[in-house]
């Protein structure tokens, strides 16, 4: 049974955008449940079949009150045409399908003014006559300096300035040397060749990105500088959205949380299935965009984007999401989890200015560092390693590295419910065996070599035990792995063993597994009746069986009735 997550968003709004070096200008964005659509504003014909055009051109008189009705902004100075700015509300009427806030003027009787400053602008206009002749065509991308209206409803206070400097960044209004006697005040030209033509503003879409796998970011590319109050989508074909800029950290962090959302929700429902045509021991736990600290970083280049997968026992590093069967081979790298060590990096040891990172330690003692955008995708993250670690030790049940005790071929078996068990590779003959609470202590000389000691049950002595293997960092990180699903699944009066507590391992509890399933989402037929809420402080029957079973049928029932991927449960 499938539930829509609440976490779903549909938001719009009017912001600014910047695209490479250019000047931000405004936009709008609409975040829908699978894409992210950017619209401009444009002007189209409305008055028969909808067509864009470059350019139009519209003769205007001057009115008794008011001259030409228009102010304009920018210039040649701001690498612009002079824009109309204001429209006045004597001229609006008129002027209505016509001309518009936001149209550049790119010809004034004839006249290319396009590289023309503005004061030059403006002179020419003074110097025009009665009729004037505007070529125009509406910048879609208008400075957001220019800090231009967005709706035609604004009004021009009429003002004379036919003496004195004007500003390209302050309104001149252009009502010069009108004539009481004329009282024409505008006539389209042959350009529409139908006078019937009228044209209207609209948000028209720029840019459409799917957010299946499309990734978000706040950092400048390649390095640690975050961006104040903006960031940038890029779809999985690699389209950016362009920087997107907000007025406040708040609609920043608004927007990021709910793209991200959506993002989160459209990959869990691919996985669910995907997961449909993959074994049980092969399901996908976590798919998501991270970057990746360069080893060997350039000064311009410290951070390159990673997707990462947990499938099954593996943790796949690919430079892309992996969409056909055949890609999953082609991972950039791969490795077993349980022979890997996940750190959440806390602010004192993070390495730059980058937040919310982990790193990962591999069998070959190589760390590579990571970090995300939002402390949401880091505990997410967290926790599908987490249980992905505990999935495949609760199915392989026991690992075998092969080892030198004393000059001798040994075999380590490191066994969910015996502990640790040694024995001669040639005879197979056992030589000790202890349970993961006997062990108190262990050290290790970063390069082959493991001190183990363990308590004797009866004598209660210490006994070390110093073993020399190939793979050091596989086998540490598979006994913390190992010891983490055993301490998890231990408790007072479960197996006889009490909980173990040994500072040397992170130990996590049954009760923070079991955080693992909870949800804010309702979970509905979980136990074959309604139950609500956060299983942890329920009081029905999933915790009370849970409780009155053993341990490895404690789990089964979980995994069973549970489906978790990306911090959310959904029930099968």
């Amino acid at each position: 049974m499938d539930f829509k997550t609440s976490n779903e968003e549909t938001k719009t709004g009017i912001y600014l955008m910047q695209e490479g070096n250019e000047e931000p200008f405004n936009i709008r964005l609409h975040l829908a449940k699978d894409i992210l659509t950017i619209q401009e504003q444009d002007v189209i014909c409305v008055s028969g079949e909808p067509f864009y055009s470059s350019e139009r051109t519209v003769t205007i008189r001057r009115q008794t009150i008011g001259g030409f009705g228009l102010s304009i902004k920018g210039g040649a100075e701001h690498k612009i045409p002079v824009v109309i700015s204001k429209i006045s509300k004597e001229q609006k009427a008129e002027l209505s399908g016509l001309l518009f806030i936001g149209d550049g003027i790119l010809q004034i009787n004839g006249i290319n003014v396009r590289s023309y400053r503005h004061e030059e602008v403006v002179q020419v206009l003074r110097n025009a006559g009665e009729e004037v002749t505007l070529t125009v065509s509406f910048l879609k991308k208008t400075p957001a300096f220019l800090k231009l209206p967005l709706c035609e409803d604004c009004i021009c206070i009429p003002s004379d300035q036919s003496s004195g400097t004007s500003s390209p960044l302050c309104d001149s209004g252009l009502h010069l040397n009108y004539h009481p006697n004329n009282t024409d005040t505008l006539s389209c030209s042959s350009w529409p060749t139908s006078p019937g033509l009228r044209w209207e503003k609209r948000w028209v879409d720029l840019r459409l990105i799917p957010l299946l796998h499309s990734r978000l970011s706040q950092h400048i590319p390649g390095s640690d500088v975050c961006r104040k109050n903006a960031f940038q989508v890029i779809a999985v074909d690699g389209v950016c959205s362009g920087v997107i800029q907000f007025p406040t950290l708040e609609d920043c962090l608004e927007w990021l949380q709910a793209i991200a959302s959506n993002i989160s929700s459209l990959t869990k429902h691919n996985v669910k299935k995907i997961n449909r045509n993959f074994p049980v021991n092969q399901q996908i736990m976590y798919m998501g965009w991270v970057d990746e600290k360069e080893q060997d970083s350039v000064q311009d280049r410290m951070y390159s984007p990673k997707f990462l997968a947990l499938r099954g026992s593996s943790l796949f590093k690919f430079t892309a999401p992996p969409v056909t069967t055949w890609d999953w081979t082609r991972a950039e790298k791969s490795f077993t989890v349980y022979e890997i060590m996940c750190k959440i990096l806390k602010d004192s040891d993070l390495l730059d200015k980058r937040r919310h990172c982990f790193s990962v330690q591999t069998e070959t003692g190589e760390d590579m560092f990571f970090s995300v955008e939002l402390e949401c995708e880091l505990l997410i993250w967290e926790k599908a390693f987490q249980m992905a670690t505990f999935l495949e030790v609760e199915r392989i049940q026991c690992k075998t590295y092969a080892c030198i005790m004393e000059s001798h071929l040994m075999g380590l078996t490191v066994d969910f419910s015996m502990g640790f068990v040694c024995f001669d590779a040639a005879s197979k003959v056992v030589l000790w065996r202890y349970k993961f609470s006997q062990l108190k202590g262990s050290s290790d000389d970063g390069k082959s070599k493991i001190k183990f000691l363990f308590q004797n049950q009866e004598s209660k002595s210490i006994e070390a035990k110093e073993l020399e293997f190939s793979n050091l960092f596989a086998v540490l990180h598979c006994i913390h792995a190992f010891f983490c699903c055993q301490s998890c699944l231990s408790g007072p009066g479960v197996c006889g063993e009490p909980r173990h507590r040994n500072k040397l391992w992170d130990s996590f509890s049954l009760q923070r597994l079991l955080q693992l399933t909870d949800s804010k989402t309702q979970i509905q037929h979980l136990t074959g009746a309604t139950f609500s809420g956060p299983l942890l402080k329920g009081k029905g029957r999933p915790y009370s069986y849970l409780s009155s079973h053993t341990t490895l049928d404690r789990w089964r029932w979980i995994r069973t009735r549970l489906l978790l991927y990306d911090g959310h449960t959904h029930v099968e």
